[in-house]
């Protein structure tokens, strides 16, 4: 593959009851979980005790720490299903729901540990007040505003079965002159109908009886800040995509996409021709679309993320909803707990992402990656910043979404009740905001980054770049930043070719489906980190390259941890040598000297830091790089040549302790002029195909690599059969040949549940991509085995053993499964649950033998059999219990069926136990 390339609801809980009885199925299921579906659609199925809200994170099914797949959601908010054909090989125990690292199934609850242990628990403490930045965005500006909303005919979205809205309030200034800069948010996945049935919350349109829930309402705060301070702003409705995303291979991202942009096509129409504008539109200063903010949370964040994307590089016409000219701008994005399934940030594009600290649905705080992922990607020039707000939960930066506030109902996000309250962040602990105190956070940093990226006030970077400073107007919220971008030089990346030396330190390295644990400590698990975030196809290729971190332990002080660069890097002109550094949360007081030293050997201890942890419990996602800087001048004086800079050196000087490098850079104040490189963008497509009957046939996966330019991007093939991958790294440019990933396809006559062929890509080096995920689906085009059952022994002296065959018309290529069911005999004497191995009764129904009683009238009794891939046949036995009762010839007869739903309807059969006396 590729030139220069490198390998490398509200019923009652179901019961336990056992599923397929295999190598690939476990014996049994726990509490709230069972097998489901008809036939060839066998489905794993868990019921929520309670609603589980529909939110921004995906909901995801585990067997430990292996990915199972993402279920669908039942509009009652309780149950998801997940296809058994996508589980393959693994067994189907320690199984787990979560979303974004936490855990959402009573498992969690029992032991309050969510998965991970933190390295200290003492009480959570705020950190110390920064001090006030001279200038302060949350102050209002000097112009009133006005408000009003359009609505415009609803659009087709690729993907989605039906139209979606074209909807939004806008709030602007009132007599401003000449043309104001244009902010337009987008809500994040929410719920979408209210005032009816659970049922409706998913819906689209929303029934009758229903209202829309108005998520794009939740801003207005925000907006009028920003509107008196100038700017136009405008906040657009996304229910339509929110309830059809779930299918989706991206979860709607390009849908957001192209919705954000059909309302940026119509604002650059309107200030073309003003009277063309709706009423609210007509009432506010022409907008001008060359200073274009863009502010979307959860979802909405990652939405406009890739909109930035688009508008630079567009995307394949096939996939895309708006196919007009770009007649816009786009100066910066502020993103609020926003996800990033497909890691792919825009590296010219500056950015700042709030990420809360008590964020309960996105937890892993995965927008992290909007930071992190950009290093090396492009010219580096962009600023993208990590706000860190002590506190916040998910849902209260947007009224709507906000108890108390909100027209719809709404609720905390954060996952505590009054068995399980968390000392940091349930409602009432000292280090949580009110919903107001947050609120009022996140729109001074809207402001800041308005300010920043669009006014170009550099008078406000230190509120965004990690220089320690506070805005006034945020307060009493904590709010901490490190950053990437601007004026930073690489200096020590471990993404890069680095070596670790001495103390105890080593490079760790994000290479499995639980990077935390491989960095950070064994017993932690996903979510731990927004640094390591887990990439989605981690889970599925098993390894990830890149990623790195340096990680220090020591047990006293004084050995020298250090750093070497394969070459050397320069450091000329920067004011300071800019380290991200994490340590264990509720830690205080870890001291690190800092020394560097050229090519030649000269030597300098640049000076001491101190760090703290975060505030953390083992539910929030605390192990989070505070940025610390140290001035190079003793570097300077001491003869250290700064353009041949090859080793850091990190030395301990606290008792013990552990500590996590980032990375190092030089930095220097100020922002310099972005100007987006001219970058191939890559977009992997899914093919559709049937086996066939006969042949082999190869079929390609639909790669596209558009724009200009030449870059480096890493795919990854994984093989449906082993479950691993490869990689390659690729040099992808527009209209070259050999990003080629061919998929053979063995047509015959035999049943199978359908292959998926995966493909992943991440950009490395110079390069963009869209769409992150694609390949081949093959799909069966042969008929299910019928099923008959012949008896073996189908008439013993109790004790022994009742044998039967079950046996398939032709053999499948994947397991067939049935399930039989006991039914009342008429006659005569029915066996009892005092008749059978009390082992077999517990696996095929939970149930134990008292009170006795006919095994037909046993609940939830199921005797799921299967025959093995390529096999025509299997023999099943129910063993029988001697007793000294006399009693006569008793009797079982079995029904085959289909599923747990309906009822049986296939071939029976009937074993017969005498007395053995």
């Amino acid at each position: 593959m590729g030139v220069s390339a490198e390998s490398a609801s509200a019923q009652q809980p179901y019961h336990s009851r056992t599923s397929v009885a295999s190598a690939d199925i476990a014996d049994g299921l726990p509490p709230d979980w069972r097998i489901a579906g008809k036939g060839s659609h066998q489905q794993l199925e868990w019921r929520s005790k309670t609603r589980v809200p529909m939110g921004d994170a995906r909901v995801e099914f585990y067997a430990g720490d292996r990915l199972l797949g993402r279920p669908e959601a039942e509009n009652d908010g309780r149950t998801f299903r997940l296809d058994l054909g996508e589980v393959r090989r693994e067994a189907l125990n320690d199984l787990q729901v979560r979303a974004a690292g936490r855990r959402l199934d009573a498992a969690a609850d029992a032991d309050n540990t969510n998965g991970r242990v933190q390295e200290q628990r003492s009480a959570p403490h705020l950190p110390s007040a920064l001090p006030a930045n001279p200038v302060d965005p949350g102050t209002p500006g000097s112009y009133r505003t006005v408000t009003g909303e359009y609505t415009l005919n609803s659009v087709r979205l690729p993907g989605l079965a039906k139209p979606v809205e074209m909807k939004a309030v806008v709030v602007a200034p009132t007599h401003a002159t000449g043309r104001r800069p244009l902010a337009l948010f987008l809500h994040g996945r929410h719920f979408t109908c209210y005032g009816g049935s659970s049922e409706s919350e998913g819906a689209w349109p929303c029934p009758a009886g229903t209202k829309p829930v108005p998520s794009y309402r939740g801003y207005l705060q925000d907006q009028k800040l920003l509107a008196s301070q100038g700017y136009v702003t405008v906040s657009i409705s996304a229910n339509g995509i929110n309830a059809q995303d779930g299918p989706l291979e991206d979860s709607g991202a390009q849908a957001r996409s192209s919705l954000v942009r059909l309302h940026l096509a119509r604002w650059a129409d309107w200030a073309a021709h003003p009277d063309t504008a709706p009423a609210i539109v007509r009432n506010a200063p022409l907008a001008d679309l060359s200073r274009v903010l863009l502010v979307g949370h959860s979802r909405g964040g990652e939405g406009v993320n890739r909109a930035a994307m688009d508008s630079l590089y567009p995307p394949p016409a096939r996939q895309d909803g708006y196919r007009g000219p770009v007649r816009w701008r786009i100066r910066g994005m502020l993103l609020i707990g926003p996800t990033i399934f497909g890691q792919n940030p825009v590296a010219d594009v500056p950015s700042a992402t709030i990420l809360p600290g008590c964020d309960g649905d996105v937890a892993d705080l995965q927008g992290q990656v909007y930071v992190d992922g950009t290093r090396g990607i492009s010219r580096g020039t962009a600023l993208h910043s990590a706000v860190y707000m002590v506190g916040a939960n998910h849902n209260f930066f947007n009224s709507e979404w906000t108890p108390g506030q909100a027209q719809a109902p709404a609720e905390d996000d954060f996952w505590s009740d009054d068995d399980h309250l968390d000392k940091m962040c349930s409602p009432g602990a000292a280090t949580r905001l009110t919903a107001a105190q947050q609120h009022k956070a996140g729109a001074t940093y809207i402001a800041a980054a308005a300010r920043l990226f669009v006014a170009g006030d550099d008078k406000v970077l230190p509120l965004l770049d990690g220089s320690g400073r506070r805005a006034p107007s945020a307060d009493p919220a904590r709010v901490l930043t490190d950053a990437v971008g601007a004026n930073r030089t690489g200096a020590f990346l471990p993404d890069t070719s680095v070596t670790v030396h001495g103390g105890g330190g080593r490079l760790c390295s994000a290479v499995d489906p639980n990077p935390a644990s491989v960095c950070l400590n064994p017993d932690t698990t996903v979510g731990g980190s927004p640094h390591f975030a887990v990439w989605e196809a981690s889970w599925e290729t098993g390894k990830e390259v890149g990623r790195r971190a340096v990680a220090l332990n020591w047990s006293a002080p004084g050995s020298a941890v250090q750093v070497r660069n394969a070459r050397p890097v320069s450091l000329a002109g920067a004011d300071s040598l800019a380290l991200r550094v994490i340590v264990p949360p509720n830690t205080t007081g870890t001291q690190l000297d800092v020394s560097v030293a050229d090519a030649s050997g000269h030597r300098a201890t640049l000076g001491r830091v101190r760090v703290d942890g975060l505030p953390g419990t083992d539910r929030t996602a605390s192990y989070w790089a505070r940025e610390l800087r140290l001035p190079l001048t003793a570097a300077a004086r001491a003869g250290v040549d700064l353009k041949q800079v090859t080793n850091l050196e990190l030395t301990p000087r606290t008792r013990n302790g552990r500590a996590w490098l980032m990375d190092a850079w030089g930095w220097r104040p100020g922002t310099p002029a972005v100007r987006p490189a001219t970058l191939p963008r890559v977009d992997i497509g899914r093919l559709t195909v049937k086996e066939g009957d006969s042949g082999v046939r190869t079929y390609h996966v639909p790669v596209q690599v558009t724009g200009h330019g030449s870059g480096q991007a890493r795919f990854y093939v994984a093989d449906p059969v082993t479950g691993k991958s490869t990689s390659r790294l690729v040099t992808v440019r527009p209209g070259a040949a050999g990003i080629d990933v061919p998929v053979k396809v063995t047509g015959n006559t035999r049943y199978d549940d359908g292959v998926e062929h995966d493909v992943f890509v991440k950009a490395v080096k110079g390069a963009v991509v869209g769409s992150t995920r694609g390949g081949v689906s093959v799909k069966n085009d042969d008929p299910r085995p019928t099923i008959t059952v012949t008896p073996v022994q189908d008439k013993v002296t109790e004790g022994q053993s009742l044998k039967w065959r079950v046996t398939l018309s032709t053999a499948a290529d994947t397991r067939v499964d049935t399930v039989f069911f006991a039914q009342p005999v008429s006659g005569g004497a029915e066996l009892s649950t005092k008749d059978v191995d009390p082992q077999w009764l517990l696996e095929t129904s939970g149930a134990t033998p008292d009170p006795e009683r006919p095994l037909s009238k046993v609940q939830d009794l199921a005797w799921w059999v299967d025959i093995p891939a390529g096999q025509l046949s299997t023999e099943v036995t129910l063993p029988t219990l001697k007793d000294e009762v006399t009693e006569p010839a008793e009797s079982i007869r079995f029904q085959q069926g289909d599923d747990l739903l309906t009822p049986p309807t296939g071939p029976v059969f009937t074993g017969t136990v005498l007395n053995a006396s």
